[in-house]
């Protein structure tokens, strides 16, 4: 039988200083920002991740002139409409992918194609197709037609102003993309949320790099949007802040019995996962008879490690309103109960929550991570507080988001190799 390389993590105490890496989030949306501005940007403070080059790839396709320099990019916009046959390689980033489509629409007025690897083929894209009808857009996607299941998606036409009414209860990627692109249009637009709006935060990060790069967007109490067209992006140096997305593996280590001290963190920061404080505050207070509950809809990143902190507490804990978890690079709900059951949690699994008993210890054994990179990242930090090694393949996956997650485990203390089994 052929050895296949696996990660292999002993228990151990992390312990020491952790620089934690920049958003990406926020690098998303100031990359896309930069690349429409007339002029030269300088977005400091980048982590190369696979999602970051995906967005800097498309944006380079779209006509960006992008260097990389020193941990920072160079960013000449491209302002000009074009008619080309443009490729856009969105690699497994859900995020480029719904931001780059409209914003494809909005300047090239040829053939757009968007190829992407993974499970992207499968994230639903309901929202775009819809308007493309509306609008007469040539739209395809033959993305089942394929063994893998690969992004293969071809549209054509141009995205005219006027109203959009958008669900709020599907992922806020959608509204961003619209935000990006309807103030190149002639014309004003609204952008109309119907239902009850989720992942809030994620807008406030999308309404704030629209302000710094000079895009007025009239925020009417989150249900409506107004946007006039014909708006110019104005270039500007912008630093990314730290990702509480990350920040949150950490957080979780630490009410496990670990002592990281994070920096580069904005406390006051606008993202959604900043409430892993709030939670592991809770977590804390809570007396051993308490049942918790807690609400996952704005934070859905950070809920796999939420979960593992429950899982090593005394009494009941509820995580709800988390179906869209579902949805992410894997059922990372299904995948979240799965793990961690291996690992002696009691956990269960319901539609659009999890229920969660505390128990005193994990044990050790063969875990997954349906290559996902919050599945890995998630588990290594259950590795402090089981009572024997785990392993797992695919561990490459965390290059998606936190590339050097595995040099700052073990500098911290972390017994995390790769072996061969």
């Amino acid at each position: 039988m052929k050895e296949k390389e696996v990660m292999e993590i002993a228990p151990a105490k992390l312990q020491g200083k952790v620089k934690i890496p920049p958003s990406k989030s926020v690098a998303h949306r100031m990359i896309i920002c930069a690349s429409l501005a007339d002029g030269k940007s300088v977005i400091s403070n980048i982590s190369f991740s696979d999602d970051i080059k995906a967005t800097v790839e498309c944006m380079r396709a779209l006509g960006a002139t992008i260097e990389e320099k020193n941990g920072s990019l160079e960013i000449t916009g491209c302002i000009a409409t074009i008619d080309g046959k443009l490729k856009f390689d969105c690699n497994e980033s859900g995020s480029t992918l719904r931001f780059m489509l409209p914003i494809a629409l909005a300047r090239n007025l040829g053939d757009n194609i968007f190829v992407g690897r993974g499970k992207l083929g499968t994230r639903p894209l309901d929202i775009y197709e819809n308007i493309c009808k509306e609008q007469d857009i040539f739209y395809i996607n033959d993305s089942a037609n394929n063994a893998d299941n690969f992004l293969d998606l071809k549209v054509k036409g141009k995205l005219r102003s006027g109203i959009y009414k958008v669900k709020g209860n599907v992922s806020s990627q959608f509204i961003t993309g619209l935000m990006f692109a309807l103030p190149l249009l002639e014309g004003e637009s609204e952008i109309v949320v119907e239902d009850e709006l989720q992942s809030r935060s994620y807008l406030d990060l999308t309404l704030s790099a629209l302000d710094k790069f000079g895009i007025t967007v009239v925020n009417e109490n989150y249900q409506r949007f107004v946007i006039k067209g014909n708006q110019k992006y104005q270039a500007g140096n912008h630093t990314v802040e730290g990702d509480w997305s990350q920040a949150a593996f950490y957080e979780v280590a630490n009410y496990l019995g670990n002592d990281v001290e994070m920096l580069g963190l904005d406390y006051d920061s606008e993202q959604g996962d900043r409430a892993i404080v709030d939670f592991i505050k809770s977590l804390k207070e809570a007396d051993d008879e308490q049942s918790l509950v807690f609400d996952g809809s704005n934070c859905p990143d950070i809920i796999p490690e939420l979960a593992l902190a429950c899982c090593l507490r005394k009494g009941r804990s509820e995580i709800v309103n988390i179906s869209r978890l579902r949805i992410k690079e894997c059922d990372r709900l299904s995948a979240t109960v799965n793990e961690l059951k291996k690992l002696g949690a009691d956990i269960q699994e319901k539609a659009d929550a999890m229920t969660i008993n505390g128990v005193s210890e994990l044990r050790g054994g063969e875990v997954e991570t349906y290559n996902d990179h919050r599945m890995a990242m998630t588990l290594s930090i259950a590795a402090t507080r089981t009572d024997g090694k785990i392993c797992f393949s695919n561990y490459r996956c965390v290059s998606k988001s936190y590339p050097d997650f595995f040099e700052d485990y073990n500098a911290l203390g972390g017994k995390a190799k790769v072996v061969n089994k």
